[in-house]
């Protein structure tokens, strides 16, 4: 018998990119960041667009129970490949752009969860969708941290739409498409016809070789089951 076994895995991972390196500052925003996405525990990778502290950064991540699990090559490489930390290859620029219109609203959780200490629930929360009217181009990115994304209009292939929340794409799905990427197990994606490079909800990925054939061009329910798996629901239009 063999003493080394190769076997596949699925694996959830967020990915973190770091605009400060301020420690405060990151540990108090990703506490709330944690809190509000249920996402302790989460693997993660490390990118930032500031020069960093790696191992001062990780011992922070792993102090607030996350699991580094490699950086992205580039500020943060060096140091990586000095401590023979696993390093990825960076991502392929590309141009993030408006959305057409934003919405704003803000939901009172006051009396969400009477069973928590009044301190730990926070008053209200703010939550954005964004709305997007003209086809999402090669090369373009469409990003809402704190919502969903509405796009109306179809997407290129090498284009790319990331959401906290839910994304509803009212035409042809060719590109990325990355709901839940805070974390949010519950999100969903929606489109009218798929035939994307890439399906992600809340780090779970499938890339376009394996989208199952029944939904393939055709209108598409995409979540996550109990067992955190995608599930790809043919949709009647």
């Amino acid at each position: 018998m063999a003493d080394i076994r190769v076997t596949g895995r699925m694996v959830n991972f967020s990915r973190l990119t770091f605009d400060t390196n301020d420690e405060n500052i990151i540990r108090q925003q990703l506490t709330k960041i944690l809190d509000d996405t249920a996402s302790h525990g989460a693997v993660v990778i490390i990118d930032s667009t500031v020069e960093q502290e790696l191992i001062s950064l990780i011992q922070l991540l792993v102090s607030l129970n996350l699991q580094p699990m490699a950086v992205i090559d580039g500020l943060l490489g060096a140091q990586a490949r000095s401590i023979q930390f696993p390093v990825l290859p960076s991502d392929r620029p590309l141009q993030r752009i408006k959305p057409t219109e934003e919405q704003h609203i803000t939901i009172d959780t006051s009396n969400i969860d009477p069973e928590k200490p009044v301190a730990q629930v926070p008053k209200t929360v703010a939550y954005t969708t964004c709305y997007h009217n003209e086809m999402l181009r090669t090369g373009q990115c469409l990003v809402q941290d704190h919502g969903d994304v509405i796009l109306n209009a179809s997407m290129n292939s090498g284009s790319e739409v990331i959401s906290s929340g839910n994304i509803y794409i009212y035409g042809g799905a060719r590109g990325r498409v990355i709901a839940g990427a805070s974390g949010d197990t519950k999100a969903r994606i929606f489109c009218q016809a798929l035939n994307a490079e890439l399906i992600s909800i809340a780090g779970t990925y499938c890339i376009s070789e394996d989208i199952p054939p029944h939904v393939q061009k055709k209108a598409t329910h995409i979540y996550l089951n109990e067992q955190q798996k995608l599930v790809f629901e043919a949709l009647e239009i």
